[in-house]
């Protein structure tokens, strides 16, 4: 699935052909040439995963790793740090700084669609392309297509985003606040009860098929999708 990506990198030419690539790729493509215009964007939103030269001007890559992963709000951006160090200390170093894996120039754009791919799943299951089956319905992000009981589920884009995130995380309970940042995005203004009014939709849809009972309101918390109790 398409992930917006920020790509910090201070050699323009490098940083417009990792760029090119990953738009190529579907991916929805940011850029900086320094950490400081680099913390001003992710100020304004979040990236899904952040692509991190080592040897930048100013603040070094791995200060601001660990920057990043000092703040509550940026702990969870997964980051991939992008270096010319292959030595075994310097990766050590890069994944001790709070990155989440290590790709050493050069490198091909496979290997780093591949890597991209990997860190997104194991952060971001509901980034990934790959089916997702529970409870006798199935969603593939790919198609856009969900199934409850094999028969078509016809859903809103925002219904569908909702369905999957709480499929890729399942037996949780997501308050409204993390739904919002989730699904809807960091930073875009929205009143909670939105959630409340898209969960009656979503539940709506899959009221036919008898799998409504999977989206599960926990009293003064949230929401979880579940099986086990369903």
């Amino acid at each position: 699935m398409p992930a917006n990506i920020l790509v910090i990198e201070d050699e323009p030419a490098i940083q417009a052909l990792i760029a090119a690539n990953l738009r190529r790729a579907g991916h929805a493509v940011h850029a900086a040439l320094d950490a400081e215009t680099a913390l001003r964007q992710i100020n304004e939103s979040l990236p899904d995963l952040i692509l991190l030269d080592w040897m930048l001007p100013g603040m070094s890559g791995i200060d601001l790793a660990r920057r990043l992963r000092a703040d509550g709000r940026t702990r969870g951006v997964p980051i991939i740090m992008l270096t010319a160090k292959g030595e075994e200390r310097d990766k050590v170093a890069g994944l001790e700084s709070g990155a989440d894996d290590y790709v050493t120039k050069p490198f091909s754009p496979r290997e780093l669609q591949a890597r991209i791919q990997a860190v997104l799943r194991r952060g971001r299951p509901q980034a990934s392309e790959d089916a997702v089956e529970a409870g006798g319905l199935r969603l593939d992000p790919a198609a856009h297509r969900v199934t409850a009981a094999g028969s078509p589920v016809n859903l809103g884009p925002t219904e569908f985003r909702l369905l999957h995130f709480l499929m890729t995380h399942p037996e949780r309970v997501h308050s409204r606040d993390q739904l919002l940042d989730q699904v809807w995005g960091d930073h875009v203004f929205v009143e909670e009860r939105t959630v409340d009014v898209h969960i009656r939709r979503l539940r709506a849809a899959l009221e036919s098929s008898g799998l409504d009972r999977l989206v599960q309101t926990v009293r003064g918390s949230g929401y979880r999708f579940s099986v086990a109790e369903a």
